[in-house]
């Protein structure tokens, strides 16, 4: 079953190449043979420069470029690089639905006529190079290919008519058309257009006043699945009151209704949408009808009104959209809280403000409302600038980059610069006037000028580019993106070839490693994702991933839970299945199941076995934490998201035993042990829920009712039971909650050392705060938690929810983690007692909240996270007026809160390492991108990260250094690019040897995008140190592709960096992403593993190196060798020369394969 997926996208995936060749013959009519203007050519005519036909074909209007794609490697007929096959390998949305020009390079970055080949470009089709059509004994080379798209949305083609509305007389017909804007933004004027249309005129009587007496209306009412509805209220168009009511089995009779009449028939049903239907003749006496009730959902926000920047006098649109059941029709508008007069100021779903007033500024957000309920949206704020104040200011604000140390004064610690930095902040359009939701072009405060600065360290110059003045220019829209793994809790299994679905859409599967990357939506606020096992043995892992929606990358590890073990029931008999099954602890309740409860789909009652499936989720289990689904929120009555408190959650999977049939269930009754809930008023508020999947929210079923039974009172029964009713349907995954109300934020920042220097910050960091019962002796359930938040770091930490209490310091506490791309960072230490110095929160606030890191009272204890006591800040206390802990309506106060402002502290274990960029990118906040032919990273919507792997032979840990300059192109040789500093990591169970993963630049285009650059890269242990062996592979490859490095030190390695993507065999780590921090995490852990697809944060030394060193360090006590020369010149010149010609044996048993090999290809 799991290799069904996987094969058949190969299959789907072959047909779109197969098709692809199939269909570019080069008989057949295309634009031209490369182009869409140039002549016909011969075959083995070289094809024109792309340049020129960029020039001529692509119209004046704003585009863009897409980045590169490679789909085929030439073989067979040639290359097809075709345009359906890149958009189901990378996704539709990878590129537009009318590409505007295309590019072609080969591999080695070079145009087609510069290679002499000839090919064939359409934009709307793709590239495609044909063997045969090259000069005799020459093949296609290897191309990859990138689009321009147009800025610019634009509406799809309109869709057909629908059909005419009413069942005679005048209606209406509706079409619809799409936006597909791969920016987010929306299309200008409306997706939908309606048209006059007539039906055959109406028979002269209504249902009101025409009857046949022998005539008969049979009908039924049933959910979309089928499942009947008893209890339904039927009534018919122009007639007043209920007319019928279904029985048992969701049918009704009408008699007296016309046969031809075509009577509109509605049905009513508490919990479920009005529904409708139209009788049809089915006899010339009788006639059908079926109507369909929806059950009721409450609104969802899929489109939340965004921030603007405008000028006084300009216009602005902030845009809702909301779905449910039924869909929202209603929406209101408030400005400060201050509900919007509709009339005034004629909104619906878009609130449109013209000639604005510096009084309009502030904060706007709407409000949805159908049957079911309403919902809030999130907080837009509008800035409206004056005449004269600009948007940006063009002096930049202060960023401290460290130098290295070597640049700054010998015993004075790390030295800074002031690089500068432009803030991220939205300016106004150049119009501002657009009647859309999306501003056309967005633009921001980022760099205007550079200036380039020598800085004089020990012994060399070190170049630098300064931020010289800010102003607003156009920027990309910040694109979020989510990677990750999908393991078992129990095993740590992959859940292989997983089905991923965003809210109802399918968007792909798991890799056969777990691995998964989701692109996140425009104006998503929660991402909500579903992974289906195609195995069935898990529950489907529903989980609301935190993201950077600034556009910087998150890796997050998925935890889902294995089913428990099928047990077989009898439907005839009464059922009762255990909630809970710790150890030493007594369930928490029980599913109680009467006979007869089970039905099939259609409604028809099962009298068969049923092999049910009940997975529990025990609070009482600390670890199960990490696997529980969603993120325990619900929409109260006020439309906003509030937190429940959860006592477990259950899945119930029923089937039919021996077969893959799923059973419905109900009336089903769960009861609850009173004893298990010791929290005050949390018997009186416990709720059952059930979790919506599409939203990942949970939404009520029903109350708990404390259980009378005649039977229990005369056995005197000492527990106390709640319980409440469930019918098990469609929804499959239930909650035992109470909402709570006592809430607050923690302020969490993370930080790239143990120093905490507060400009070292690190973003895109994961941390988790799980909210644990009180401390033992509070009358609460011991040793459980209630709920759980995740947030993402960003350049201001984060804040994370959670319970907490005023009047009880203990009647909460917390355990908080944080995590990088799978690093466990590590809070600051406790032991022997907190320092407020070190933690980051004055006294005495912290020895209320009692602070603990998770090895205080054990030292041999992970040192991966801290408890607190989750105490409310007091009022009139000043010393616990500015964090960590701030009340649940200053959540504002606390993202803004400085660094100065009290805080618990993350730092990254693995901080020996240095990274020093000529021009300055802050790689959480992939706005600050630069355009310079020294930037590290050229392209900025695609990010490649490259990694070397280092083997040291030493008896301790080393840094070392990568040293990276222009190597081939002429505007950058010799030009320094970057340093990167690596310390080795000990191999555990190699002593005496360490590997760094040291990172370099990787060559190729630069900014320009017009000429490859071969990176010179030079790796240089720091220390006493020789190199003893090279890769065989990559030392062949790179005598293969010159030009060689130059000569270098025995003490050094030097390369032209690869342009290829090499691998572990070569000792070589490369990873393509669209965030650089995402990029680098998964090839650090590739590296670490020494293989191209594994990850790892346990060094293998010996596994895929690229260059071995070896390293020595003189015994304590012996005298250098200046001393040793002048007190021994022959013993000293001796151990010289032995040492030199250990040396020499190692490389030549290291150069003697290959050596061999190239004597043999001579012969």
């Amino acid at each position: 079953m799991a290799s069904a997926p996987p094969l058949l996208c190969l299959l789907v995936a072959a047909a779109h190449l197969a098709g692809a060749r199939a269909t570019t013959t080069p008989e057949e009519p295309t634009a031209t043979a490369w182009g869409l203007e140039g002549p016909s050519l011969s075959p083995g005519q070289p094809s024109p420069a792309l340049e020129d036909w960029e020039a001529r074909a692509v119209p004046a209007e704003a585009s863009e470029w897409t980045s590169w794609f490679n789909v085929d490697h030439p073989g067979g007929d040639g290359d097809f690089e075709s345009l359906a096959a890149i958009r189901f390998y990378y996704g539709p949305a990878r590129v537009c639905p009318r590409p505007l020009a295309l590019e072609a390079r080969t591999t080695d970055w070079a145009l087609p006529s510069t290679v002499g080949e000839r090919v064939h470009l359409n934009p709307t089709r793709g590239f495609w190079c044909l063997n045969r059509e090259q000069p005799r004994g020459r093949r296609c080379s290897n191309y990859h290919v990138r689009f321009r798209c147009p800025l610019e949305a634009t509406w799809g083609a309109w869709g057909p008519w629908g059909p005419c509305s009413g069942s005679c007389g005048p209606g209406r017909r509706l079409r619809r058309r799409r936006c597909p804007s791969p920016t987010g933004d929306a299309c200008p004027g409306r997706p939908l257009e309606a048209q006059k249309c007539v039906r055959p005129t109406c028979p002269g009587c209504s249902s009101k006043t025409c009857k046949c007496p022998n005539h008969v209306l049979l009908g039924s009412v049933v959910t979309p699945s089928g499942r009947p509805l008893p209890g339904a209220r039927v009534s018919l168009r122009d007639w007043s009151g209920t007319v019928a009511i279904t029985d048992a089995h969701g049918t009704f009779r009408m008699p007296g209704v016309c046969a031809n009449s075509r009577a509109n028939v509605s049905a009513q049903m508490d919990g479920f949408s009005a529904g409708l239907g139209q009788a049809q003749a089915n006899g010339s006496i009788s006639a059908v009808v079926t109507v369909v009730l929806n059950k009721l959902e409450k609104p969802y926000l899929v489109k939340h009104p965004e921030s603007r920047v405008r000028e006084a006098g300009q216009n602005v649109t902030f845009c809702c959209k909301a779905s449910g059941t039924p869909v929202p029709k209603k929406y209101s508008w408030f400005h400060n809280g201050t509900l919007l007069d509709r009339r005034e100021h004629r909104y619906g779903a878009h609130l449109e403000l013209r000639g604005l007033r510096p009084d309009q500024a502030g904060t706007y957000h709407c409000k949805a409302w159908n049957d079911a309920g309403t919902v809030r949206s999130g907080t837009a704020w509008l800035t409206v600038l004056g005449p004269g104040q600009p948007a940006c200011n063009p002096q930049p604000q202060e960023h401290l980059i460290k130098l290295p140390d070597d640049c700054g004064q010998p015993g004075s610690g790390p030295t800074y610069l002031n690089v500068g930095l432009c803030p991220d902040t939205l300016c106004p359009s150049p119009a501002g006037s657009s009647p859309r939701c999306g501003d056309a072009g967005s633009r921001c405060c980022s760099v205007r000028r550079l200036e380039s600065r020598e800085i004089h360290c020990s012994n060399y110059v070190l170049p630098v580019k300064v931020v010289a003045e800010c102003g607003c220019q156009k920027c990309l829209p910040p694109r979020g993106l989510v990677r990750g793994r999908v393991v078992a809790t129990d095993s740590g299994e992959p859940l292989r070839f997983a089905q991923i679905l965003l809210g109802q859409e399918p968007i792909g599967f798991t890799s056969y490693q777990g691995d998964f990357t989701i692109e996140v939506p425009p104006s998503t606020q929660r991402l909500v994702v579903t992974f289906l096992d195609p195995s069935g043995e898990f529950m489907d892992t529903v989980t609301v991933l935190p993201f950077d929606p600034r556009g910087g990358g998150v890796y997050h590890d998925v935890k889902a839970m294995r089913k428990k073990a099928p047990v077989i029931l009898d439907a005839g008999e009464s059922n009762r299945i255990p909630l809970g099954e710790m150890q030493d602890e007594a369930p928490l309740g029980e599913l109680v199941l009467p006979p007869g409860a089970f039905r099939r789909a259609d409604g028809e009652p099962y009298t068969g076995a049923v092999e049910a499936r009940v997975t529990f989720v025990d609070p009482r289990d600390l670890s199960s934490a990490a696997a529980a689904p969603s993120d325990l929120r619900f929409v109260d009555s006020d439309g906003e998201l509030a937190p429940l408190r959860t006592y477990g959650m259950f899945s119930v999977d029923l089937r039919a035993a021996g077969s893959a049939e799923q059973l419905q269930a109900g009336p089903v009754a769960v009861r609850v042990d009173a004893g298990q809930i010791r929290m005050a008023g949390h018997v009186e508020a416990l709720r059952l829920w059930s979790l919506n999947p599409d939203t990942g929210l949970w939404e009520e079923e029903s109350g708990f009712q404390p259980e009378r039974s005649a039977a229990a009172r005369a056995r005197r029964e000492e527990r106390v039971f709640l319980v409440g009713n469930v019918e098990i349907r469609e929804r499959r995954l239930f909650n035992l909650d109470v909402p709570e109300r006592r809430r607050c934020f923690v302020k969490v920042r993370a930080y790239a050392n143990d120093k905490f220097t507060p400009n070292e910050q690190v973003e895109g960091v994961v941390v988790t705060l799980v909210n644990l019962e009180p401390a033992p002796g509070f009358s609460a359930n011991p040793r459980a938690w209630g709920r759980f938040d995740s947030a993402v770091t960003g350049p201001n930490g984060a804040c994370l929810p959670a319970f907490c209490d005023e009047a009880r310091p203990d009647a909460y506490t917390a355990l908080v983690t944080a995590s990088l791309g799978g690093e466990e960072l590590e809070p600051a230490p406790s032991r022997p007692r907190p320092r407020a110095a070190t933690v980051g929160v004055a006294q005495p606030y912290l020895e209320r909240l009692a602070y603990r890191r998770t090895d205080h009272d054990d030292p041999a204890l992970k040192r991966n996270g801290f408890r607190i006591n989750l105490a409310k800040p007091r009022p009139g206390e000043p010393a616990e007026a500015k964090g960590p802990v701030y009340p649940w309506r200053s959540l504002r106060e606390c993202q803004e809160a400085p660094v100065t402002a009290s805080h618990f502290r993350f730092a990254r274990v693995e901080a020996d390492k240095y990274e020093y960029n000529v021009v300055p990118f802050r790689e959480g906040a992939p706005a600050s991108w630069t355009g310079d032919v020294l930037a590290w990273w050229p392209n900025p919507q695609e990010f490649r990260a490259c990694f070397l792997k280092v083997q040291i032979q030493g008896p301790q840990e080393y840094m070392v250094r990568s040293h990276n300059a222009g190597g081939s192109h002429p505007r950058t040789q010799g030009q320094l690019y970057g340093l990167r500093d690596a310390r080795s990591v000990r191999d555990p169970e190699r002593p005496g040897t360490t590997a760094a993963c040291v990172e370099f630049k990787c060559s190729g285009m630069l900014f320009d995008q017009r000429q490859v650059d071969r990176t010179l890269v030079t790796i240089m242990p720091q220390g006493s140190c020789r190199r003893v062996a090279i890769n065989g592979l990559l030392r062949d490859y790179l005598a293969r592709h010159p030009p060689a490095a130059p000569a270098d030190d025995p003490a050094a390695f030097s390369m032209l960096a690869p342009l290829d993507p090499l691998g572990h065999n070569y000792g070589v780590y490369t990873v393509t992403d669209q965030s650089p921090r995402l990029a680098k995490e998964i090839a650090i852990g590739r590296c670490f593993d020494g293989s191209s697809d594994g990850f790892s944060r346990e060094m293998k030394a010996e596994a895929g190196t690229a260059v071995t060193f070896q390293c020595r360090e003189p015994p304590a006590g012996r005298p250098s060798l200046f001393q040793r020369l002048l007190e021994s010149p022959a013993t000293a010149l001796g151990d010289i020369r032995r040492e030199m010609g250990q040396v020499a044996r190692a490389q030549a048993q290291s150069t003697g394969p290959l050596r061999t090999r190239r004597g043999r290809a001579q012969q």
